[in-house]
């Protein structure tokens, strides 16, 4: 009952606090909320002292918080969700439209975003199956697609297929087939990343002792794929379900651009004119979404593991060593190149001379890049808006990563926590934390971290719970290893790996959340040279000079691809155990946890001298299964038992 209460009370307390801090939005706003409600109602009239105290009398501002919430509170038990301070209708009927638009469009873009995953994930998937995986992958088509913004894949698509061509509705929400084009804005994205993380999770499941086994009993590959993907899917569940989740509130974006009534820009709506009952009501929605994804999640969980977790018998995932080719350090070098000499040209020159006379100018010796709807220099302002966009995402990316470990290693105190940050659109957040801090480059920054560990998380707690349920820690519990010991040297060294390149993984995706705040005015102020304000401000010309979206969009597709080649090669210089590239057992690095003096090799450190890991290793003359180990012939406190030497763990048999 305890291990049910304990995420149960979280996740409640987690929901009813934030909803607590949209409760004073009014409270916390540095303007009137009567003048900001009046401007949302009537846009010329006077706000007069009369008005604006009518205003609050009629909203209760005048009350206070108190019982603003406590009447909110107290409807929400009837089911009444209230009226819109703004237009004065029911608040229910206005949210259960948003939502059903939003479900339909997130089933949509996740079908995108599953097929997508399943597509990149393909070659890895068939070349692991038949034991032909070499070399390790860098994902550049995912990378390239994670790193464009949701909104820029919306207008190339609107103007290519609605604008041009006329085959979908450019605006608005008539039917089946408006889904489809902020389907594919929104599941794109979403598909590249969840593809990016199931190929690096394929080949530790190809490389286990189970496929080089079926392989060699001639069970066909496509057997061994399904059972690979199964064994991948467990750590993979907690981020399909935030993505889902993220994409019913988080599209706001793409919403606002084919004006489509969902929940995010209803959200959106609300919050811009303090209409507080209907943001209250769009968030409960929200934050019950995500916790309803999240128990789906782990009842997945479960039922994939089976007894394996339960009874902790599951074997520890440890990625294969697959060096990395030459074409893919020339590829990290020749990025390198092409991102510092564009930023190093473009800090050359002044991001904030305006010449009227080239507004919008085609690219030219005296503009290379073009220049905006100002007359500004594109490359001047693309330089410039570099360290800005790209050293905050690289703070962010650290800042996040270490939230979301020291979160997911405390999963039965921050699991709801977890749901419900990732539930919360960056927009709600951003407007929150501009309310208070007033918008900005910081503001924006603090938004995107506030709900950006949240998939970092979810990837921590999940490969935690699996590394917790492994063999080798319940042997390791057994020989008196500490708590200390057991997470510095079993649990984190199956965790970070995997971790830490989902975090370089996201470093576009922090770069997109600034820059989607950015395009919503909620980013740095203008005139600040920032890749989010740039396509922000430049959107709405994208077809007469493309040149002006295309430069900042390249920039970040150039980061993203980047960052996962150089994790690509850092993978392949680093990573150990597994099997190597030609199917041979992959000896680990010296140094490494399984070499000498590592974890299971000369001189284990708790386990070391006289232990049952002595000598040499785990599987060596007097370790573990050795001679004269536990299991080995001439372990003398199982000498006649079902263990002893002509067991299946003799000597001869595991113990050389």
């Amino acid at each position: 009952m305890a291990a049910v209460f304990g995420p149960a009370a979280a996740a409640f307390a987690a929901a009813a606090g934030f909803l607590a801090l949209v409760g004073l939005l009014p409270w916390l706003t540095r303007t009137d909320p009567a003048l900001t409600i009046l401007r949302a109602r009537y846009a010329d009239r006077p706000p007069t002292p009369d008005v604006l105290a009518a205003i609050r009398a009629d909203t209760g501002l005048d009350g206070g918080p108190g019982p603003v919430l406590g009447g909110w509170l107290s409807g929400l038990a009837r089911g009444d969700l209230g009226t819109s301070w703004v237009s004065g209708e029911p608040v229910l009927p206005t949210v259960s439209a948003a939502l059903g638009v939003s479900l339909t469009l997130m089933a949509g873009a996740l079908l995108v975003a599953l097929a997508l995953a399943a597509a990149l994930a393909a070659r890895t998937l068939r070349l692991g199956a038949r034991r032909e995986l070499r070399r390790a992958r860098a994902g550049a088509a995912a990378a390239v697609l994670a790193a464009l913004p949701e909104f820029v894949f919306a207008a190339v698509l609107a103007t290519v297929f609605a604008v041009q061509l006329g085959w979908f509705p450019p605006l608005g929400w008539t039917g089946p087939v408006s889904v489809v084009l902020p389907a594919l804005a929104m599941g794109l994205p979403a598909g590249a990343l969840l593809g990016r993380l199931l190929d690096d999770a394929l080949p530790a499941a190809l490389a286990e002792p189970w496929a080089r086994t079926a392989a060699a009993y001639g069970i066909p590959p496509r057997r061994v794929a399904r059972h690979a993907l199964r064994r991948c899917l467990p750590a993979l569940l907690p981020q399909l379900g935030l993505v889902a989740a993220g994409l019913t509130g988080g599209a706001v974006a793409v919403e606002k651009l084919f004006a489509v009534p969902g929940l995010g820009g209803t959200a959106l709506t609300a919050a811009l004119a303090l209409d507080l009952p209907v943001l209250q009501a769009c968030v409960l929605a929200l934050v019950l979404l995500g916790l309803a994804a999240a128990g789906a999640v782990r009842a997945g969980r479960r039922a994939l593991l089976g007894a394996a977790l339960t009874d902790r018998a599951l074997p520890a995932l440890r990625r294969p060593r697959l060096p990395a080719g030459p074409g893919l350090r020339i590829t990290a070098y020749a990025l390198g190149a092409l991102l510092a000499a564009g930023v190093i040209a473009g800090l050359l020159r002044d991001p904030l001379y305006v010449d009227t006379a080239a507004r919008l100018a085609d690219p030219s010796w005296a503009h290379p890049l073009g220049t905006d709807a100002l007359g500004r220099d594109v490359l001047a302002r693309l330089g410039h808006g570099a360290g800005r966009t790209v050293l905050t995402a690289v703070v962010l990316a650290v800042v996040t990563l270490a939230a979301g470990l020291l979160a997911g290693l405390l999963p039965r105190l921050t699991g709801g926590l977890t749901a419900v940050a990732n539930a919360v659109p960056p927009v709600v957040a951003g407007l929150l934390v501009a309310s208070v801090a007033g918008p900005g480059a910081a503001g924006a920054a603090l938004a995107v971290a506030a709900t950006g560990w949240a998939p970092l998380a979810a990837h921590t707690a999940a490969l935690y719970e699996q590394e917790r349920a492994a063999t080798h820690l319940a042997g390791a519990t057994a020989l008196g290893a500490g708590t200390r010991h057991r997470l510095r040297r079993h649990l984190l060294p199956g965790v970070l790996p995997p971790v830490i390149r989902h975090a370089a993984v996201r470093v576009p995706a922090l770069a997109l959340a600034l820059a989607s705040l950015g395009f919503l005015g909620l980013g740095a102020p203008p005139p600040a040279a920032d890749w989010g304000r740039m396509l922000a401000e430049n959107m709405p010309y994208a077809e007469r000079a493309p040149w002006a979206v295309l430069a900042p969009s390249a920039a970040l597709v150039l980061l993203g691809v980047l960052a996962v080649v150089l994790t690509a090669l850092a993978d392949g210089a680093s990573a150990v155990g597994g099997e190597a590239a030609d199917g041979a057992p992959a000896g680990p690095r010296r140094g490494g946890p399984l070499n000498r003096g590592g974890l299971l090799g000369r001189g284990g450190h708790p386990l070391r001298s006289r232990g049952p890991l002595r000598s040499r290793g785990l599987l060596g003359r007097g370790g573990l299964l050795g001679r004269g180990g536990l299991l080995g012939r001439g372990a003398a406190s199982l000498r006649g038992g079902p263990l002893r030497s002509p067991g299946p763990a003799r000597a001869e048999g595991a113990g050389r």
